[in-house]
């Protein structure tokens, strides 16, 4: 073919200002081009695609649909080809001569009452190309059209106004763009440099991807097939690669959706939380896909902050991308993709604690301090939350765990609240006084071992219609048990006057002292008179740096039956000083029982002076 004189054509008016913006400002970076180039070529091979299934007659119809790359970091060059439908003299003029012109969208349209090819189709707003040109001297865009009468074509500009269109020959169907790159962007015509933008952004593009012959996207978009089809060891694979993890997954849950948005999801836990061991908090592993086209690797919002730990992808052709693919015009949008993956997730973890009990409870105790933080900060799934939280019982062998749900089908006719205690361990709890009186009723009363289970109870509040409560609160509303007493009390006048002593001796180390309904081996019981403020709270407190105020305010009850108590009322007439000591160290001892004791070596010290008192006052005998 005899090549002829170019043709020069002006962009449009307006063009060169919106051409200087895609340039200098659209993108943030300038590896984008590679991306927009490769979801370019994705596109034309795709149309191919489907034109192949009507029409036989297509030029160079042997050819692989294949995007093949190639740098020479000598000359300082990229260049991208493909297979697809290449572009006659008009499509030139039409798509790389006027921004903003899609060739992708207006073939949407085309074929919208055909086939439903609109899934595997990327750029919908025709400018991605000129990316090209941040990083670009000069471009040239070799083509011919899929039709055989198609001509040998090559349009090049330098990105400054005009372009050049004139015939060639040659040419193979589809593109070849030639790119010179510009001297401070020469480390895209090193091939480890665009491996690296090809593995993170286009690893999934359906087309073989070939960089200087070598095959870069191996892994297949295994989110956007039938789960039916692909095998564990295929999932399995999948997750190493896109978690960049070692371990195995613990849970997968691979869906679609079709409204109120076409989503293909794939999502995975892993076999261990790092944050428990210390390490680094974890950042959200969900990457979010456009047509397999990763749009961004760590989106904000798109799931919340407590399902951190998930990895996976999330792909919908419903995204309205701003015009540089990077971010999302429709914020609502990102809202609603988040719901709709949020909850299919907490239905698949509730499925999975009804049908495998056991295995639940395994990622329950690796992965519940996020289910956790979900309760206590995102109202949203505050209830479905509780329905997935598990807790031991005092009702329960150790290391059984209860749902809420369970506690309130065993809970007593005559009982209206849930009761739970928290402690660092169960046998502190069991040994306590503060289950006494629930032990005495039967009352289910739930072990709670996590410092944050307090935050977690008092902004659920309620489960079920029933009050959630502390056992060890002043709110407790308990009936009297100390009548079935075989042990006399002190005298009503004994008691108000020891009570009083007791409220003057301890000072403001307590807030009132009554007497005990509530106890039967214990003498004394101390409760939390601030609801909020509690030891699993305060410990909290502590680990974020904040300042927390020494003490606690509580409430001291007595067992007016219990021999310590009736010789402390008579102790307290005939020996004060000595008195004085027992009453603050059974103060110590109901502390530490509750775990408000914050510093043990005062009640240390005063337990030498009571054991020298006591020892003292001992007549010596002589052990044969």
């Amino acid at each position: 073919m005899t090549e002829t004189t170019p043709e020069r054509h002006e962009f449009q008016a307006e063009v060169k200002q919106v051409l200087d913006i895609v340039i200098n400002s659209l993108y943030k970076d300038k590896e984008i081009f590679v991306r927009e180039l490769v979801s370019n070529a994705s596109d034309a091979l795709e149309k191919l695609r489907y034109i192949q299934l009507t029409d036989k007659d297509i030029f160079d119809d042997n050819l692989p649909l294949e995007i093949s790359i190639s740098t020479d970091d000598v000359a300082n060059t990229i260049t991208i080809k493909d297979f697809g439908v290449g572009m006659t003299r008009q499509e030139l003029i039409e798509s790389l001569g006027t921004i903003a012109h899609s060739g992708s969208k207006a073939f949407l349209e085309a074929v919208k009452k055909g086939a439903d090819v609109g899934d595997n189709l990327i750029g919908q707003f025709g400018v991605g190309f000129y990316s090209v040109f941040m990083v670009a001297k000069s471009v040239r865009v070799f083509t011919h059209h899929w039709k055989r009468d198609g001509e040998h074509l090559v349009w090049s500009s330098e990105g400054s106004g005009a372009y050049e269109i004139e015939a060639t020959s040659g040419q193979r169907r589809g593109c070849k763009i030639e790119i010179r790159l510009k001297d401070e962007a020469k480390e895209f015509s090193k091939a480890e440099h665009v491996k690296q933008i090809l593995s993170h952004y286009s690893n999934f593009v359906q087309f073989p991807i070939n960089l200087n012959g070598e095959r870069i996207n191996t892994v297949q978009a295994i989110w956007m097939r039938n789960k039916n089809e692909i095998k564990d060891e295929e999932y399995a694979e999948f997750y190493k690669f896109q978690a960049k993890a070692f371990d195995e997954p613990f849970y997968k849950l691979h869906f679609s959706s079709d409204a109120p948005l076409t989503i293909n999801s794939l999502l995975f836990v892993p076999t261990e939380n790092h944050e428990r061991w210390g390490f680094m908090r974890m950042e959200l592993g969900v990457g979010l896909y456009c047509r397999k086209i990763l749009i961004d690797s760590n989106p904000k919002g798109l799931l919340p902050e407590w399902l951190r730990f998930v990895r996976g992808v999330i792909d919908s052709a419903d995204l309205p991308l701003n015009i540089s693919r990077e971010t999302m015009q429709d914020s609502s949008l990102v809202q609603k993709i988040n719901d709709v993956i949020t909850k299919r997730f907490l239905k698949f973890l509730e499925e999975e604690a009804k049908e495998r009990t056991e295995k639940y409870e395994e990622f329950y105790d690796k992965f519940g301090l996020f289910l956790k933080e979900g309760i206590v900060t995102d109202i949203t799934y505050r209830e479905q939350l509780s329905q997935l939280a598990r807790f031991e019982s005092s009702q329960l062998e150790k290391g059984k765990l209860s749902s809420l749900s369970e506690y309130v089908s065993r809970m007593k006719e005559d009982q209206k609240e849930i009761y739970y205690l928290n402690a660092p361990t169960r046998e502190s709890l069991e040994l306590g006084p503060h289950l006494e009186y629930f032990r005495a009723r039967d009352f289910e009363v739930l072990f709670l071992y996590d410092p944050i289970d307090d935050f977690v109870m008092n902004n659920l509040r309620e489960f079920d219609g029933k009050k959630l409560i502390s056992a060890d609160s002043t709110e407790v509303k308990i009936g009297d048990i100390t009548k079935d007493s075989k042990e006399k009390p002190l005298d009503k006048a004994a008691e108000k006057k020891l009570c009083e002593w007791l409220k003057e001796t301890l000072g403001d180390r307590v807030n009132e002292v009554t007497t005990s309904k509530r106890l039967v081996d214990s003498p004394v019981i101390a409760l939390n008179a601030d609801k909020f403020m509690t030891p699993g709270m305060k410990r909290i407190m502590k680990a974020m740096r904040q300042e927390v105020k020494e003490g606690y305010k509580v409430n001291l009850e007595v067992n007016s039956r219990h021999n310590l108590i009736k010789n402390l009322s008579d102790l307290k007439d005939r020996d004060p000083d000595l008195a004085k000591l027992v009453a603050e160290q059974l103060l110590d001892n109901a502390l530490i029982a509750a775990g408000f004791l914050d510093d043990p070596r005062t009640m240390v010290n005063r337990v030498y002076r009571i054991l020298e008192r006591v020892s003292a006052n001992q007549p010596s005998e002589r052990i044969e």
